[in-house]
């Protein structure tokens, strides 16, 4: 690998070209307007802007491609989000010579179709939820299966993804009224109004698997994450790993995961979603194509780092490890530092970062692109920043995160540093009985005093200066 483009922004993009740098490869950033100067454009060795608008910026195929071109680029990192899973863009990179950093176009493809991929995994022998084998025909189809498999029953869009075209449905009477409504939003969204219809499964917990795999046919998985703790059926904390597999469970789906892996042809980074229901049994949902937001947890427990090898295996390298050269250590936590309201559903908050302490020590990691001065927009997600701890037990690790969320200080936009506070002090969560439901079911995470540190550190410069002036 010659030159890396990074075609895309914020803390990912930071995560990547740090990688770049360690492995000497120089990285090209590429950014807009109103990101002239935001950090991934300074770390970078080279940066372009190549629009003015930023909700096409990072999505312009064409112009990132023309781009990595002309500037020598030989290799894409697509990070997560835009065009990480965008079969097309994967394979207009693969037709200009360039090297993708991630899986084939075709296996985007594949596991980019619900339907599909949930009938290639079943083939594959990894469990699935009961449901259609395939795309609805009608809501008559629906009503059919439903009845067989019993309620509740989940209609999801099969090009879904953040929780849209999703639909609960207790009875016939919701499924008849929530089949054309998940459709059309699935429409609006995606483009593709296809559905699917499976068995719910009440109050689950939300398990991936993380993959490594190389060109060779050589996959290994990193073991799981827990993505339980979500809001608005998006995740904002992880844990590596889990608390409800034991080793042998742990290795019975990890060895599922990785044969599945291989018969799809799958390498560089990809992740195996499920959900588990109560006694602990996993079911396939989905496969992430790409790097996981999350993926530093895995990284903490095993000392991998995922996107160096994700640079390395595009490169041809092959991974050096088999299965038993992995082992896992101690638990690391993932909490989410999104610019948002979490007392008024987390609505996004956007505005100018006006002071910002990030954490440090032993066992803590920040992933951030933010500083003083970081504009939060409303033309991106809302997350600032990632905060990971790691401790050789679960209760020092939680105890560690909230250490490290009481001396994060970011004021002048609302974020979910109090709620994050509130839940690892939590009592069920500590004794870790939560589930995607969490959120919904302990309302007083939310009770809690706004802007404690801005008001410390206010109260601490009045006394400083009334003790200056002997008041």
């Amino acid at each position: 690998m010659k030159k890396l483009l990074v075609a895309n922004r914020g803390e990912i993009a930071c995560r990547i070209i740090r990688a770049a740098k360690e492995l000497g490869i120089p990285t090209v950033a590429i950014y807009n307007e109103i990101e002239s100067l935001s950090r991934h454009v300074k770390m970078a060795d080279e940066a372009y802007m190549i629009g003015t608008d930023p909700l096409d910026t990072y999505l312009n195929k064409q112009r990132i491609i023309d781009l990595a071109l002309e500037v020598g680029a030989d290799a894409i990192h697509p990070g997560y989000g835009f065009l990480a899973e965008n079969a097309e863009f994967a394979k207009m990179c693969e037709e200009a010579g360039i090297n993708f950093v991630g899986p084939s176009w075709k296996v985007i493809d594949l596991m980019g179709d619900k339907a599909r991929a949930k009938e290639v995994m079943k083939k594959a022998g990894v469990p699935t939820v009961p449901g259609s084998d395939g795309v609805l025909k009608d809501v008559e189809e629906a009503k059919k299966i439903a009845k067989e498999i019993g309620y509740p029953v989940l209609l999801k869009a099969t090009a879904g993804g953040g929780g849209r075209g999703i639909r609960i449905c207790y009875n016939e009477e919701e499924l008849v009224k929530n089949y054309e409504q998940a459709s059309t939003e699935a429409q609006k969204a995606f483009g593709n109004g296809d559905l699917l219809l499976e068995k719910f499964i009440e109050n689950p917990k939300h398990i991936e698997f993380q993959v490594l795999g190389d060109k060779h046919g050589n996959v290994i998985h990193l073991g799981e994450r827990d993505c339980s703790i979500q809001r608005r059926n998006q995740k904002l904390v992880e844990i590596a790993p889990s608390l409800i597999l034991d080793e042998e469970k742990r290795k019975y789906y990890g060895d599922i995961v990785v044969k599945a892996a291989k018969e799809i042809g799958y390498y560089n980074a990809g992740t195996m979603e499920f959900i588990a229901d109560q006694e602990g049994n996993l079911y396939f949902i989905e496969m992430n194509t790409r790097i996981q937001v999350e993926h530093p947890v895995s990284e903490m427990i095993t000392g991998i780092d995922i996107v160096k090898w994700q640079l390395k295996i595009a490169d041809g390298e092959k991974l050096p490890y088999k299965q038993e050269d992995i082992k896992f250590n101690g638990f690391a936590i993932e909490g989410r530092i999104n610019a948002e309201d979490p007392k008024h559903d987390f609505l996004p908050a956007i505005g100018t970062v006006e002071r910002y302490y990030v954490p440090g020590g032993f066992g803590i990691r920040v992933e951030h692109a933010a500083s003083k001065g970081f504009e939060v927009t409303p033309y991106y997600d809302s997350m600032i920043a990632k905060l990971i701890t790691w401790a050789p037990s679960w209760e020092e690790a939680v105890d560690r995160m909230k250490a490290a969320l009481e001396t994060y200080e970011i004021t002048g936009v609302k974020t979910t540093i109090p709620v994050l506070k509130k839940i690892m002090e939590e009592e069920d969560f500590r004794a870790g009985k939560f589930d995607t439901n969490y959120i919904k079911t302990h309302p007083q995470i939310f009770d809690y005093q706004e802007h404690k540190a801005k008001e410390d550190f206010v109260a601490f410069l009045s006394a400083v200066i009334a003790a200056h002036h002997g008041l």
